[in-house]
């Protein structure tokens, strides 16, 4: 990698940081190339090809490599910056949670269509908050409900009330340790979502080397089927949530396996919502009454 570096000019480092990660087997390397030095020179990516011929000092220089390096060994981009972007927001993550997705959001749209025209709950939980993305987002979007975050990794509930704190949402919602809705117990809200663990166990040797070497496991594995943590907090669900919303992020042809768990726990309206790939991502499933 040391090799041509003496090029200071960032097009031209830009050129050789995403030869290196193409050739590395990085899958997004000209994109990987141009965040990674963004975020050493503290800008925007549309400005490196503003300031294509600024040159490099030796200190941005180092940094950078040090970086691509890391992003060479498929250490994700997101922890190598410490953020990433969810429904706008600039979630601070590392290796102690997941890394927010863009298929997650479908979570997000799928409530605002649960409550048009300013409609809101009084009251949300997010199970198994990890980062606290989607209870950022919710805390964002309904300012006068009353939010809590739960989760049972205390590392992961670190990483979360950062994100609530730095993005001033601390003082509408809340975070509890446990398993997943026991926290919540004798409460009612009108809305639970939860992105769970769904991945079977026998598929975690599988995933890309950037989730498989990189993010939690736990929060990956869902047991053999891929269903155990959610086939729970639905059967939990069932019997507190009253009239309201259950709403679950899930696998790959997994949607209509779950579907049934719901109408089965007595859910009496149950669909479904594709992510931007077409992909059945998103069960929402409503109790009598909402």
């Amino acid at each position: 990698m040391k090799e041509g570096w003496e090029i200071l000019a960032v097009l031209e480092v830009l050129q050789k940081a995403e030869g290196y990660l193409l050739e590395k087997g990085c899958p997004t390397p000209r994109l990987d190339a141009q965040v990674l030095l963004a975020h050493v020179l503290s800008t925007e990516r549309v400005q490196l090809y503003v300031d294509h011929a600024r040159p490099l000092n030796a200190e941005e220089l180092s940094s950078y490599r040090r970086l691509v390096s890391k992003r060479a060994r498929h250490e994700p981009v997101a922890y190598l910056v410490g953020e990433k972007e969810f429904w706008s927001l600039p979630i601070r993550v590392d290796p102690r949670v997941l890394i927010p997705r863009p298929d997650t959001e479908t979570i997000l749209e799928a409530i605002l269509d649960l409550y048009p025209d300013g409609k809101a709950p009084r009251a949300f939980a997010d199970v198994g908050t990890g980062s606290g993305c989607l209870l950022c987002a919710l805390a964002g979007m309904f300012p006068d409900a009353r939010g809590v975050g739960v989760d049972s990794d205390p590392k992961a509930l670190l990483v979360a009330r950062d994100n609530l704190e730095r993005l001033g949402f601390r003082k509408r919602a809340e975070l509890r340790r446990g398993n997943l809705i026991e926290p919540l117990a004798g409460e009612k809200y009108e809305l639970v979502c939860a992105n769970l663990p769904y991945i079977p166990t026998g598929e975690l040797l599988s995933l890309p080397p950037d989730i498989r070497l990189y993010e939690p496991l736990l929060a990956l594995d869902g047991g053999p089927d891929g269903l155990e943590p959610i086939r729970t907090l639905i059967q939990q669900a069932s019997r507190f949530l009253g009239c309201g919303a259950l709403v679950l992020e899930v696998g790959d042809g997994q949607a209509s396996s779950v579907s049934d768990l719901c109408a089965a726990a007595g859910f009496s309206q149950v669909c479904s919502r594709r992510d931007l790939a077409g992909t059945e991502r998103v069960i929402v499933a409503k109790r009598p009454g909402m």
